[in-house]
This record gives structure tokens, sequence and C-alpha cells, in this order.
């Protein structure tokens, strides 16, 4: 069970406890992001999101949108004949492809009218291989800044397991 509490024994302001079986009680992380209210500026929706990326390497490569939250999107890539690695594995590159897409569409989306959005690192950490089914990403703002964006993208197989932990930073620029 999650709870959140004022402070903790030593007065520091809100946490977050997990209890577990009964009396232990497990210090969780902050969430990454917390919003009151949606985070995107322009409008958004999967239909949208799906006619953005025709004739792209996201629907080459079979990467769908499934799901828009107030603060995070989520996406999946299959792992078939176009995203494997000779070894039967999904490459690597594909999950950043698909970690990438979902962060910069995300920053695309929360900016105002007239801003863009362009890549300026990533990091991805393979924790797991994918031989089948698909791959699910969710892709959530760590920092929305006036002229950068920080995205944590979390990618999972069919089963739950952790595959790939990316990180994405974003560079904003003004309407010219």
């Amino acid at each position: 069970m999650l709870t959140r509490q004022a402070a903790d024994s030593r007065g520091n302001p809100a946490f977050y406890v997990a209890t577990w079986r009964r009396s232990s009680v497990l210090p969780l992380p902050r969430p990454l992001f917390e919003t009151a209210m949606p985070i995107w500026k322009k409008p958004i929706d999967l239909a949208l999101l799906k006619a953005a990326n025709r004739n792209t390497a996201v629907e080459h490569l079979g990467i769908e949108f499934v799901e828009v939250g107030d603060d995070f999107l989520r996406a999946r890539v299959p792992v078939d004949h176009r995203t494997i690695q000779p070894f039967g594995l999904l490459h690597g590159g594909v999950s950043v492809v698909l970690a990438e897409s979902m962060g910069s569409t995300g920053a695309y989306y929360a900016l105002p009218e007239g801003y863009r959005a362009v890549g300026l690192d990533i990091n991805a950490n393979h924790l797991r291989s994918a031989t089948s089914g698909w791959v699910t990403g969710t892709a959530k703002p760590v920092h929305i800044g006036r002229t950068t964006h920080v995205w944590h993208i979390d990618l999972h197989n069919e089963a739950g397991e952790l595959t790939c932990v990316s990180r994405l930073t974003m560079a904003i620029l003004a309407p010219r």
C-alpha cells in the first residue's frame, strides 16, 4: 500500500512510503515530476500522433503510441524482423529510437505554439533482452524548463520486466 505522509521522522517534507507485510515500511522515491494538471500546451491525442508519424522511422519500425496521460506518453514497438539484430534480440538502437520518439514528442506537445524541441543528449542502459512480443515505453518529464526539457523513459517487455532505462535532454528553440 502506498501512502503519502506530511513529514518523515526527522521533519523532512512529504515523502512516500509503502507498507509491506504488515509492519515493514520502505521509503519510495518521489515521483519524477508532480503535476496538478496536464502538461500539454498543444492539442494531443492518439490520432494526431499517428498522423504526425506517417512516413517516418516511427511508422517504418512499427512503433505505436498507445496512451496519452496528463503528464506521460506511452508507446510500444514490436519485436519482429524490422527491429531485431542478428542474434534475434531487439536491437538496442531501436530501444533508443522508441525512447527518443516518446521524449521528443512529449517535449514538443508540452511547448507553446511556435516553439520547437530538438534532441541534445540521450542515454540508454539496456538491462534485459527482448526476443518476441512488444516492448512498451513510458516517457515522463523530469524537468520542463525555458531552454531545456529532461525526460525519463522506462521500457518494459510483455512480462513487465524492465528492459531499458533512458534519459533524454531536449533543447527548446523559441519561435523565429
